[in-house]
């Protein structure tokens, strides 16, 4: 184990989420509500403990091993989270850890889970950081870290193939680092054609911004108690429902797009499943909640929102979705899971596992009539290993295991039902943020015991980083000498 490296890395995204703090001091210094101190003492302690380290650790060896990779990711993330949550400590916003590091964890994993129950008496800077954590934590802190500072060691695919979603690791172009620059212009520039959308829409900058930054990272913040339903607005609504969608597509695509490469756009399959699902669902969505809204048209804007909202785990809200028939909270729960694509800021399973799957199932029940016929799975028209057939097999179990296992824990309060307790987990682990029962979009997870918010922030770590980097730094052997 290298661990002067690991202290080098660990320190140098220290000082980036330090130097992430600026606009939120910035934002609190202009609207001067009492938080400036709280985000300045913060980001002096973390100069305080990162800068020496990274002048310190100067390690010789600067190769990157898979092992040291999943442990940078793994602790980077908690770290972060560690620190993220003074601001709100300081400032007297959240008075105990248990909640501020839920808070914390919750933003930078894009879960959008809440223990407020009041929005109204937010600070500007605080309410800007929390959202701000969306947008970090969306395409990825190692991400950020490997672009503002590519050359921190070599072999740096390791610490991407950790934090990215999906089951394997695609680089827009041929230089970690390049690739990483490449990703987050494209994510600004969407985060920043949305912002002004919002604004031409009628949104006042400041929440515009916050809403935008929660649409790019999938998060799911917003400054007021009754989310994107506060602002009553088809036109708001029609442009986060877009964006959500956008930004559950994988980012190679909007690559293609700018190269223009429209072949590899049309060929690919993973895309053609996920809008298969998202309008599919819009319109079975909208079909059952006729009844309920009275007009095709309201049915359509709610069940659009809605749709988008959950399968791009964003969760955001316009109405409370809990009280809806039982069909379509089912219809909801199962796209919970789903999620969107891999290579997207998006949650879940992700669509490319599902199909590969659902194919593989299909291969099996043929199997059992035709077992001498050699039947390999493909997907955009090439042939998958078996051993990522596997892998994806392994991921799923793990990641249901993980549900059930953290419902259980959950249930051990004592506090909820059976829905609450399991939807929690779910949607913890999804990273979509609202659930059913307690912790509907009308709830939160303020209710919740110490033990079961730091359950819960395990749970959307793990969910964050694709379950295996959190349990990876559990194992004793990741920690030998050997």
């Amino acid at each position: 184990m290298n661990h002067l490296l690991i202290v080098r890395m660990l320190s140098s995204i220290l000082l980036v989420e330090a130097a992430a703090l600026l606009p939120s001091i910035a934002i609190s210094m202009l609207h001067w509500d009492g938080d400036t101190m709280a985000l300045v003492q913060t980001a002096v302690i973390i100069l305080i403990v990162a800068l020496p380290a990274f002048l310190l650790a100067k390690p010789k060896n600067r190769s990157m091993r898979g092992r040291e990779g999943f442990v940078v990711v793994a602790l980077a993330w908690i770290l972060m989270s560690v620190f993220g949550c003074l601001p709100f400590l300081f400032s007297g916003f959240l008075p105990t850890f248990a909640d501020a590091f839920f808070e914390a964890v919750s933003g930078f994993t894009t879960t959008g889970a809440t223990v407020l129950t009041s929005f109204e008496h937010m600070p500007h800077g605080i309410a800007f950081w929390r959202s701000f954590t969306h947008w970090i934590g969306g395409m990825g802190v190692l991400v950020l870290t490997l672009a503002l500072l590519p050359k921190l060691s070599d072999r740096t695919s390791h610490l991407v193939r950790a934090e990215s979603p999906g089951p394997s690791l695609s680089k827009i172009v041929p230089k970690m680092g390049d690739s990483a620059k490449l990703l987050y212009l494209i994510y600004f520039f969407l985060t920043g054609i949305e912002f002004v959308a919002l604004i031409l829409a009628g949104l006042e900058p400041y929440d515009a911004a916050i809403h935008a930054m929660g649409t790019a990272g999938t998060g799911g913040f917003s400054n007021y108690g009754d989310s994107v339903a506060h602002f009553n607005s088809v036109s708001v609504e029609a442009i986060m429902t877009i964006f959500m969608i956008l930004f559950g597509v994988n980012f190679s695509i909007f690559y293609f797009i700018k190269e223009k490469d429209w072949k590899d756009i049309r060929e690919n399959e993973e895309l053609k499943w996920y809008l298969g699902i998202v309008f599919g669902s819009i319109l079975l969505l909208t079909v059952f909640l006729l009844p309920v809204y009275g007009t095709f048209g309201e049915s359509l804007r709610y069940a659009s929102f809605q749709t988008a909202s959950i399968v791009s785990t964003s969760g955001f809200a316009t109405t409370n979705f809990d009280l809806w028939p039982v069909h379509c909270k089912m219809l909801l729960l199962l796209l919970t899971f789903i999620g969107s694509c891999a290579g997207s800021t998006a949650g879940g399973i992700k669509v490319i596992r599902v199909a590969s799957m659902i194919k593989q199932t299909y291969r099996e029940v043929r199997h059992t009539f035709q077992p001498r016929k050699v039947q390999p799975i493909r997907f955009d028209g090439k042939v998958m290993d078996e051993s990522t057939l596997h892998s994806i097999a392994v991921f799923i179990f793990t990641y249901v295991l993980l549900v059930l296992g953290g419902a259980f824990l959950i249930s051990l309060e004592g506090k909820y039902d059976l829905i609450t307790n399991f939807t929690a987990s779910l949607t913890c682990v999804s990273n979509v943020g609202p659930g059913f029962g307690a912790v509907g979009p009308a709830g939160g997870f303020s209710g919740f015991g110490p033990f079961a918010k730091l359950v819960s922030s395990f749970l959307m770590l793990a969910g964050r980083l694709e379950i295996f980097p959190m349990l990876v730094i559990l194992h004793p052997a990741v920690w030998s000498k050997t």
